[in-house]
């Protein structure tokens, strides 16, 4: 009895287990990129996008990811999907993705034209996911990375993610706040008052 009841406990813990796994699980495209609801199907022209962005009173929010890539599945399934994170991407964010070894045009802001892969080499990008966020306007003649209000390269927790993304619509680099500074600071009026945004477990 001793051992079906241990055989019955880790067929249920596995079965549990493949429930959360799935639950948690995001579609994946044919190019093997994650795909939401929120993400933008543009042609990939920056300077429409962030055109259209701004008439939406949104930021422009470009995600550089790959196939393959287990940063942007921690990213798209244990990040973006928390409430908090999600409803403030889709009320303030325009966002493009991007793939890294793809071979769709993409338009910078300098007017050049570059597949993606191409494009992201002559951005500098080394790491997925790579996440540029942009300004209202870019001056004539800048490429993306130079017109970049924030790039942030990598995997990042809800709460850090959270909070670059307020950073970036209170427009903290105008203040000459350094992020870290912005992000200690928040975390602890948020500890005090007992308002975390987001479920940090």
């Amino acid at each position: 009895m001793f051992k079906f009841t241990r055989r019955a406990l880790g067929l249920a813990a596995f079965i549990m287990t493949c429930g959360l796994v799935s639950a948690g699980a995001v579609e994946l495209g044919d190019d093997g990129l994650h795909k939401t609801s929120w993400q933008r199907d543009t042609f990939k022209d920056l300077r429409e996008d962030l055109a259209e962005a701004t008439a939406e009173g949104k930021r422009l929010m470009v995600m550089i990811e790959q196939r393959g890539c287990i940063y942007c599945t921690k990213m798209h399934e244990q990040v973006f999907p928390d409430p908090e994170i999600t409803q403030l991407i889709e009320d303030n964010f325009f966002v493009v993705q991007i793939n890294m070894f793809g071979d769709i045009e993409v338009t910078d802001f300098d007017g050049e034209v570059l597949p993606e892969k191409e494009m992201v080499q002559k951005w500098r990008v080394l790491f997925t996911p790579t996440t540029f966020f942009f300004p209202e306007t870019v001056e004539q003649g800048l490429s993306a990375p130079q017109a970049a209000v924030s790039t942030v390269p990598g995997a990042f927790g809800r709460l850090t993610t959270y909070n670059m993304m307020t950073w970036v619509l209170e427009h903290g680099y105008d203040d000459a706040l350094p992020f870290q500074k912005y992000h200690a600071q928040q975390v602890v009026q948020q500890q005090e008052t007992g308002t975390l945004k987001v479920n940090v477990e």
